[in-house]
């Protein structure tokens, strides 16, 4: 049953993600044309309709807390720990505006999804090579200097079950350098939806959406040396309260 569940799910992820996809090029093609604004939320908001959907077919028990914490207006950081690949689809249905997150350069190599990522706001990060990371954090900090939203992984990879790994604090100069407030985002559960077993299963996820931390406000040195072992504390609390 487990099996004709997952494989149920891969067919409905295949197509719903094709059928999209005109839908994407085409407001994409707009937002060049002089309409990036109202096609930056079209495009998140098929991104959105898709996650729920993802979800809605797992089955999983889904519980979410703290949504009031996320500020209206204005550029946003987001800072969440990574247990597996269906984090992005919980941050597509939840956060509820349009945001770009920093992706590995590895995927940018694998057909239709690198394409997606892109649409949806994404910037793919090469950790090997300084000079084109740096690049990549100074797009996003232009992006959230702008208003803009960006998801930030400080683990640097999954967790896959085996707790909250390090964060790096170079991963929290986007926000940072940018002035912007930061969300802390915990996330349990999403790595027992498929990764743990390979198989599809309903079971509790749960996100948390703590309260924002403003990085203007923060001293240089705070910013510097504790901010990453803060958020750190933070979302590892959450974690365990859940």
């Amino acid at each position: 049953m487990a099996f004709i569940k997952t494989a149920l799910l891969f067919i409905i992820t295949g197509i719903t993600s094709v059928g999209a996809f005109p839908l994407g090029i085409a407001a994409f093609v707009l937002s060049c044309l002089g309409l990036k604004k109202p096609m930056g939320w079209v495009i998140y908001l098929i991104g959105k309709i898709w996650a729920l959907i993802i979800i809605k077919c797992t089955g999983c028990k889904l519980q979410v807390k703290g949504k009031e914490n996320i500020p209206s207006r204005g550029g946003l950081c987001f800072v969440c720990n990574h247990g597996g690949i269906f984090d992005i689809i919980l941050a597509l249905a939840l956060i509820g505006r349009p945001f770009g997150f920093i992706a590995k350069k590895e995927l940018l190599f694998i057909p239709f999804l690198n394409i997606w990522i892109f649409l949806l706001g994404g910037l793919f990060i090469d950790r090997k090579n300084i000079r084109r990371a740096l690049k990549t954090i100074n797009k996003g900090i232009r992006r959230l200097k702008s208003g803009g939203r960006m998801l930030v992984f400080p683990e640097g990879t999954r967790s896959k079950g085996r707790g909250l790994l390090p964060f790096h604090s170079g991963s929290l100069k986007l926000a940072t350098q940018a002035g912007v407030p930061i969300v802390p985002v915990a996330i349990s559960g999403s790595y027992d939806v498929f990764e743990k077993t390979y198989r599809v299963k309903a079971v509790p996820v749960r996100v948390t959406f703590c309260p924002p931390v403003n990085t203007a406000e923060l001293p240089p040195e705070e910013r510097k040396k504790n901010l990453a072992d803060r958020l750190y504390q933070t979302i590892g609390e959450a974690l365990r309260s859940e």
